[in-house]
């Protein structure tokens, strides 16, 4: 089991069971999202750091959280105080990640960022909140490459770029089809006010502004 299917409806239904049993494992998924593929994990320690170990990634760049629904968030401890709260309302589930307060003792420290926070995505990609809903936790996300290259655009180009954890089992992917040029997530920092922009991306400062006005970044 390397590449599972994940492009029509049927194909999500048959991949999501032998998908979270791969993931309660300790295993490593790579998946197409609304925006780039990402790699990830459960959000446990062990599993955090076999993804960094994967993605030769720094300690003072963490991971991003997906979840099925705003609840999910809330049920990690992850606090919204009322920027988060218009501009979850506004754009979730979409390509917005918001850097949340709180998750102390049930989420790892691995993926809290300099701010103190811990950044989380509810995802409108419809067969990855399946997926996350039926594990039953969140899923952890950063783009599918290696340090300094572009993101996969692909299955093909990410069993190529992780041959090594492919072939020995550690990662499983997702194939969803070849995705378009398409711009990451724009993240905003919620953990103060005002909350300050990150990253723009997907959704612009002016979007962000026009729906969500003086509590937008």
């Amino acid at each position: 089991m390397t590449i599972l299917a994940f492009r029509t409806d049927g194909d999500v239904r048959a991949a999501i069971p032998p998908t979270v049993a791969h993931l309660q494992g300790g295993g490593l998924l790579a998946y197409p999202t609304e925006t780039v593929y990402g790699v990830g994990s459960r959000a446990r320690d062990a599993d955090v750091r076999a993804l960094a170990a994967l993605k030769g990634r720094r300690r003072d760049k963490p991971f991003l959280l997906l979840v099925s629904d705003r609840a999910m968030a809330e049920a990690q401890g992850l606090a919204f105080n009322a920027a988060a709260d218009a501009l979850a309302r506004a754009f979730w589930p979409g390509p917005l990640s918001l850097v949340l307060p709180g998750g102390g003792g049930r989420l790892p420290d691995l993926l809290r960022g300099p701010e103190g926070g811990i950044a989380v995505r509810w995802t409108s990609h419809a067969g990855i909140a399946a997926l996350v809903a039926a594990l039953g936790e969140p899923l952890t996300s950063t783009s599918a490459n290696r340090p300094g290259q572009a993101p996969g655009a692909g299955a093909e180009a990410i069993v190529r770029d992780f041959a090594d954890a492919v072939a020995d089992g550690r990662l499983l992917v997702l194939d969803g089809g070849v995705l378009g040029n398409r711009p990451p997530s724009t993240v905003v920092d919620c953990t103060a006010l005002p909350p300050r922009t990150v990253r723009e991306g997907a959704i612009s400062l002016v979007e962000l502004r026009r729906a969500a006005g003086g509590l937008a970044p």
